[in-house]
Parts: C-alpha cells; structure tokens; sequence
C-alpha cells in the first residue's frame, strides 16, 4: 500500500467521529470557505450545506479543499484531514439521509434547506498535533 492510499485510508477512518468541517471553493474568482456537514460513503466524502446561500453552484463541477479536524474537542492530541477533490451536486439515497441525521432548523434565520455534493478526495493530508495546551 502507497503511502498516499494509507493517508487517505487513515483520513477517511477518522472523519465520522466528527460530524462538521469546512469546504473551500472560488467565488467570483476569490477564496471562500463555508461549513458542511459531511459523511463518509465508501470512498468518497458527501457533504451537505444550505442551498439559499447558493455555493452549491460554484462547488458544482469545481475542485474543491475540504477539511475537518478534532481542532475544537478539547483533546491533547489534535488531528486535521485536509483534501482536494472535484464536487458534484447528487441526490442521496435514503440510506445516506439517514446517516447525515436531521438537518439544521434555521440559517440565518431562514429554513434550512439543503443540497447535497460528492467529493472524491484527491491529495489527503493527515496532520497530527501532539500534547496541544489547553491555555
């Protein structure tokens, strides 16, 4: 096994045990990041976000970053997942659904409505930060 297919075996193990990360995409030819909620489904990485936002739209067909991490948790030992892939706008089986679990009520104070994207990650990252202070 490649060291490169062990990193994205180990990135795409750690990723259920958070349930949030952030995906990045070009807008009008700038930067941007948002936050999804994602599973992890073979392979590949599904993600849901807020479609009145409309990113949707520059995530479809697009190379993609995404990542997620345990940055926040509170553990001394803090690890980051970081990909690229392209993203393209899917319809989730039943079976998914079920897996990404009930969805946000409100987005800044409209209804959460969502859309859901495929990425099939490319160039996984997996950086580990050991003994993280709490301070």
């Amino acid at each position: 096994m490649s060291s490169q297919t062990a990193e994205r075996a180990e990135a795409l193990s750690m990723l259920p045990g958070i349930r949030y990360g952030r995906v990045a995409m070009s807008r009008h030819a700038l930067p941007f990041v948002t936050i999804a909620r994602h599973i992890v489904d073979g392979g590949d990485v599904l993600i849901r976000i807020h479609r009145g936002f409309g990113y949707h739209t520059a995530l479809d067909g697009a190379v993609v970053a995404y990542e997620a991490g345990n940055l926040e948790t509170g553990a001394v030992d803090v690890w980051s997942v970081q990909f690229v892939g392209e993203a393209r706008v899917i319809e989730p089986t039943a079976a998914q659904l079920a897996r990404f679990g009930p969805c946000t009520v409100h987005t800044n104070g409209e209804p959460f409505e969502p859309v859901y994207l495929r990425i099939e990650p490319e160039f996984v990252s997996v950086h580990w930060f050991r003994g993280v202070p709490h301070t």
